[in-house]
């Protein structure tokens, strides 16, 4: 999950993987547009953390509202809410 959430200006996604491998956090908005690619890359086993700062590929910021993040690792799927708070 992330923490803090709701947040401003900025949340640490916290996650875990069993095993060394590929993972991808993307952040959509609630239209389902990609807004941020966070992590895309081969990891280590063990927990990890990555930071949003509300800002968007481009490096601007974004409205504050509801967004998504999803993680993928291997076969895993999850997608969470989180809140961009004014």
């Amino acid at each position: 999950g992330n923490l803090p959430n709701p947040f401003n200006p900025s949340t640490q996604i916290r996650y875990s993987v069993p095993e060394a491998g590929r993972v991808e956090i993307v952040v959509y908005d609630v239209a389902g547009r990609r807004v941020r690619t966070l992590v895309d890359d081969t990891v280590a086993a063990g927990s990890h953390e990555v930071q949003w700062d509300g800002r968007d590929d481009h490096a601007a910021s974004v409205a504050s509202g509801v967004y998504l993040y999803r993680m993928r690792a291997g076969t895993f799927t999850a997608t969470k809410r989180m809140v961009l708070a004014e």
